[in-house]
């Protein structure tokens, strides 16, 4: 159970519901572990190709951020604690639970079926 994950800044991709038989989405993923690109997140953006993965996280902001998000709270196992939809110049409170925090443009995660309770999977190169 004490077992890291060792991910670094870079590309792969988010398997929504890892554990079911069937994925329900798998989308392009942005990794961003380093203290430098969790504090750039999605700042300066007008637009997000797939997902970004922040790890460690337990909350976010969207002040400097040109377009409303979704947010996924994720536990240590990635199953997802809450989802949230936040529009650019807000302060989103932390969650205790969450360890990563996805984020994708508002109304992405709905069609992929990310929702409270469901496990993902992050696969890297």
């Amino acid at each position: 159970m004490g077992r890291r994950r060792r991910w670094r800044d870079g590309w792969g991709r988010l398997v929504v519901g890892a554990d079911g038989a069937e994925p329900l989405a798998t989308v392009p993923l942005e990794i961003a572990v380093s203290y430098r690109a969790r504090t750039k997140g999605l700042l300066g953006r007008d637009a997000v190709e797939g997902a970004l993965l922040l790890s460690p996280a337990s909350g976010v902001h969207t002040f400097g951020m040109r377009i409303p998000i979704d947010v996924a709270y994720l536990d240590r196992r990635l199953t997802v604690v809450a989802v949230r939809t936040m529009p650019p110049g807000r302060l989103g409170l932390p969650r205790l639970r969450a360890r990563h925090v996805l984020e994708a443009e508002a109304g992405a995660m709905a069609g992929w079926g990310l929702r409270a309770g469901v496990r993902v999977s992050v696969e890297t190169a």
